[in-house]
């Protein structure tokens, strides 16, 4: 979707992020050789196909979900010890394949802007600006994004570490649901605590909670959202790892009426396990998750798996 606020949206973005550049490349250069300053310019392309496929309990309603992609990023990195700024563009191709239900192609761009404040040995700082144009979101299938966050980090030894996010987003929908036929809008908070615990080399254990809400005039945008996960990181050989997680999402719709005229509400539980194969500089990564979905819409009673396959360069 491509809209008059998505377009003054990334020239806010990138006027914060050049301005935020600028002030980090006006230190002179001697300064920068003295303080130890490092332009860090970096690169990703990426390839993956997906396959998946969901049922209802009497299997009368299957929904095929076979598709494939192609994603490039682009950014650069300029740090010190202690602050980091980072520009970066991303964009991922999707097309769905033979008789996936769904939108049959669209285009995801996301571009972002951050500055990482290091506070002595144990805290850090991150303010982060983010543009999306077409992402697909939990309410609908086609949304532009801006958002806002905060992210607190406290490391106090290298086993222990914890993060605190809050991310501000105002979203516009692609659909004639708004005043005057215009597109409907949203807005909303999310909350994100995690915790990492590290037992090694690649050896984790990660908890992840999770709060969110888009309030919107269109009754089919607004929802809420808890979620929590689990997940295990143990790493095989220096290059292969291995990832089984856990994650429950509980969403409710307010303005989404069920056929007992109660708002909608859903209850996923999907067990999956991640390899993560990454020799030099390439990345290659298979997911498997099977997704056990429970609502009071009987049409949302379902069931089914989701296998993925990636291969990445970095450069």
């Amino acid at each position: 979707m491509q809209g008059k606020s998505s377009f003054c949206a990334v020239l806010r973005l990138a006027a914060v992020a050049f301005a935020m550049l600028g002030a980090g490349l006006s230190v002179p250069s001697a300064a920068q050789d003295d303080d130890g300053w490092e332009l860090d310019p970096f690169a990703r392309v990426e390839a993956g196909v997906v396959t998946s496929e969901s049922s209802d309990r009497e299997d009368e309603l299957i929904i095929v979900g076979d598709g494939g992609y192609l994603r490039g990023q682009v950014g650069v990195e300029l740090k010190d010890e202690r602050t980091t700024f980072r520009l970066e563009a991303d964009r991922i191709q999707v097309e769905r394949f033979g008789n996936a239900t769904g939108r049959e192609r669209y285009d995801r761009d996301r571009f972002t802007a951050s500055v990482e404040q290091e506070f002595g040995e144990d805290w850090a700082v991150r303010l982060q600006g983010r543009v999306y144009d077409d992402l697909v979101t939990v309410e609908s299938p086609d949304t532009d994004e801006v958002q806002v966050s905060v992210r607190i980090e406290y490391q106090p030894v290298l086993e222990h570490r914890v993060r605190a996010t809050v991310t501000w987003r105002d979203r516009e929908y692609a659909d004639t649901a708004g005043p005057g036929g215009t597109a409907s809008e949203g807005e909303g908070l999310r909350v994100d605590v995690e915790y990492r615990h590290r037992i090694g080399r690649y050896h984790y254990v990660n908890v992840d909670l999770r709060a969110e809400e888009i309030d919107s005039d269109n009754p089919d945008r607004a929802y809420t959202r808890e979620s929590a996960s689990l997940s295990y990181t143990h790493p095989i050989t220096d290059d292969l790892r291995v990832r089984p997680a856990i994650e429950v999402r509980h969403t409710e719709f307010e303005g989404r009426m069920t056929p007992g005229g109660t708002p909608r509400d859903d209850t996923q539980f999907v067990p999956e396990v991640e390899f993560l194969w990454w020799p030099g500089d390439w990345r290659i990564e298979a997911e498997a998750k099977y997704i056990v979905s429970t609502s009071n819409d009987p049409l949302r009673e379902r069931e089914g798996y989701r296998l993925s396959l990636s291969i990445g360069y970095v450069f």
